[in-house]
């Protein structure tokens, strides 16, 4: 049975709109954490668009992995021109003086800026409406910016807004030649952009960007509202002079990367006054093709098999939008205070940053046979396609607000095997690299890790839900790699584990403790399903694992990184299951990790172990969830808060870095983050 939501106000229906509610500009809460990178544009691994500054004037705004993507903003007032997005164009004299920026506040899913610009104020929302409770919003690439100008002194004013979109947005490298058209269709009129090659799902890699597809601009049809194609400095230069586009072209082929074309949106608002004048436009990105799974190129969700069509979702976007944007506001609330009553304010706005990051690093789509399937890329690490490691860190968001969606990046994996094509006794690391997920193409196995991050996972998901249906699809699957995990997870041989960027280790203490939980998950979900002696045979063999870890792996006052290491120590993250499941197997343990750890902390986190000052952030939040009281949270997870809020490297959030310096490393945009949601997880959950 899915798992939904539960939204805390009533749907409010489809509402027919012709411009914005005005409470749509002022977020359900304000927040204080300056965002390393602030979400812009978001819906899956390739549009991903972000502005890593503290102004959205100061840089050009980028892809997660630092490729530009420029997106341009100003507004005409009285024949004055203020720039409120993107870097000044040298060439365009009036676009060089910037608005004042008052504010900026990230909620789950939307971003709200406001500026002054000279006698009027305005507030730019940007909105991608990725609601885990329906699965068309969350894989629809169609983003909302909404707008609202003021006079802020008494008197009226001439206004006119414009945007430009680069066809940047399109490419993977900027020498590739593209072809732009416009066009109209059910009320709204549309600019659409792509390369004139168009290689379905041919550039494989970590740090690319799409190179097929079609980027498209939409707004409402109307005497005030203008699209247009064009030189982007020649386009500038005539909203300036006249607050109008230069006329559009209907199609523009641009195979000359020295010329700068645009894709430019403008509204004439007209008279402003105090009571102001809103409006909205969307950007949106048709892939036509997103993933290739076992040889086969894959259609987005949204699509439903090719009977919806990217105008469908762009006309129904339109139609719905203060509906959708009413849903909005409902889960950036509930998600808000689900995170403030489980950690308070620094940990909310942490959660309200990370959100949309971690579903735009994933692409949702239904497979031949109709599983839903909903794949992860890691981004700024290897590139490779629904990683099982990274589907581990990452479950505790999706445990809280929809299993299916956790589900869809494991049926894969079960698939695989269950297939033949994989005949290991523990599950693969992966399915190949983005876009292409034919099978494992990671240089190396992770047996105990992959067993235990599958079984754990397949136990949390009947656990929330209260029955084991969905593990008892692939339940021999599961006994071979619970039997695997009693054979070789009391004391691993030299292996990685997902801390791969620590390289092999033997005897890995914490590793171990990962095969006992997936050994206990096992027991659970055999109780579930009625099988009562197979349930107490593995649940005693994990408490003898257990008691054996603690004897092995005992140093004094803590627990060693390594059996064989003594004067070592790690973070312990895998043992947090034990708590949320209330199972006992090891609650001393944590007892005496838990001050250990406070000892070892530095100025942004607990290091991962004693090798190096680095951290994973994600895990931090594990050991944050095992804490006893909120009091010994908070230190935990304060210096998470505090290297968001202050390190020099601005880029989407990352899980790796300096626990000193507060650098991050190249980690990035990685769906990981979705570990920051535990101690929700535990405060819904535990036991």
């Amino acid at each position: 049975m899915k798992k939904f939501i539960t939204l805390c106000l009533a749907f409010c229906g489809l509402v027919q709109s012709l411009c914005a509610s005005d409470d749509f500009f002022v977020p359900v809460r304000s927040t204080e954490l300056r965002a390393p990178a602030v979400p812009l544009l978001t819906s899956d691994p390739f549009f991903s668009i972000w502005s890593p500054c503290d102004r959205l004037y100061d840089r050009d705004a980028i892809h997660w992995s630092g490729a530009e993507k420029p997106l341009s903003g100003a507004v005409r007032v009285d024949g004055e021109v203020y720039r409120f997005m993107g870097e000044a164009d040298s060439t365009v004299l009036a676009f060089t003086r910037a608005a004042e920026q008052k504010s900026v506040d990230v909620l789950p899913t939307q971003t709200y800026y406001t500026f002054e610009c000279g006698p009027v104020e305005l507030d730019l929302v940007f909105t991608a409406p990725l609601l885990p409770d329906d699965l068309d919003l969350l894989s629809a690439p169609v983003n909302y910016v909404s707008y609202r100008v003021r006079a802020i002194d008494r008197k009226s004013h001439s206004v006119q807004l414009y945007l430009e979109v680069s066809p940047w947005m399109a490419v993977n490298t900027t020498d590739q030649p593209t072809v732009a058209d416009a066009f109209s269709e059910g009320g709204l009129s549309y600019l659409r952009c792509g390369t004139i090659e168009q290689a379905y799902t041919d550039n494989i890699g970590d740090a690319v960007g799409i190179d097929w597809g079609y980027l498209y601009l939409a707004g409402r049809t109307g005497s005030r509202i203008s699209l247009s194609l064009g030189g982007s400095a020649e386009m500038k230069e005539a909203f300036a002079g006249t607050g109008q586009l230069l006329l559009s072209c209907r199609e523009l082929v641009n195979r000359d990367p020295s010329l700068t074309h645009a894709m430019a949106y403008s509204e004439d608002l007209g008279a402003v006054g105090k009571d102001g004048r809103t409006g909205f436009m969307m950007i949106g990105y048709d892939d036509i093709y997103c993933v290739e799974y076992m040889f086969r190129r894959q259609a987005a969700y949204w699509k439903h098999g090719g009977e919806v069509g990217i105008t469908d979702v762009f006309g129904r976007a339109a139609s719905d939008y203060d509906s959708v944007m009413r849903r909005c506001r409902e889960f950036d609330e509930l998600m808000y205070s689900d995170g403030e009553n489980a950690g308070g304010r620094k940990y909310a706005e942490l959660l309200s940053l990370s959100y949309r990051q971690v579903i735009a690093a994933h692409k949702l789509f239904a497979d031949e046979e109709g599983n839903l399937l909903f794949f992860s890329k890691e981004n700024g690490s290897n590139g490779c396609i629904n990683t099982v490691d990274l589907t581990y860190p990452s479950a505790p968001l999706f445990l809280v607000y929809n299993t299916d969606l956790l589900k869809g990046m494991m049926t894969s994996i079960f698939e695989y095997s269950a297939s033949g094509r994989w005949n290991k006794p523990f599950p693969a690391h992966d399915l190949g690299k983005y876009p292409k997920a034919n099978g494992q193409i990671y240089d190396g196995d992770m047996p105990i890790e992959e067993g235990g991050n599958m079984l754990v996972l397949a136990a949390a998901i009947s656990k929330v839900e209260g029955n084991a249906s969905y593990a008892a699809r692939y339940w021999n699957l599961l006994t071979v790699w619970a039997d695997y995990l009693v054979k070789y997870g009391q004391d691993p041989e030299n292996q990685l584990c997902t801390d791969d960027f620590a390289g092999h280790w033997a005897h890995n203490a914490n590793l171990s403790a990962k095969a006992i939980m997936g050994i206990a998950g096992y027991s659970e979900m055999a109780r579930m399903l009625g099988m009562e002696d197979t349930a107490d045979r593995y649940m005693d063999i994990a408490r003898r694992m257990a008691e054996q870890w603690k004897k092995d792996a005992a140093d004094g006052d803590h627990y060693r990184l390594a059996f064989d290491r003594t004067g070592t120590w790690s973070q312990k993250y895998n043992i947090v299951w034990d708590k949320l499941w209330g199972l006992g197997l090891f609650t001393d343990v944590m007892e005496k990790e838990i001050p250990y750890y406070l000892t070892k902390q530095n100025r942004y986190g607990l290091p991962l172990d004693c090798r190096k000052e680095y951290t994973k952030s994600d895990w931090i939040m594990w050991i944050a969830a095992m804490a006893p009281d909120r009091g010994t949270m908070d230190l935990f997870v304060n210096p998470v808060y505090d290297f968001a809020n202050e390190s020099p490297t601005r880029q989407p959030l990352g899980d790796w870095h300096e626990s000193v310096s507060g650098e991050a490393y190249h980690f990035r945009a990685r769906s990981v983050i979705g570990g920051y949601w535990m101690p929700v997880l535990m405060s819904k959950y535990g036991r």
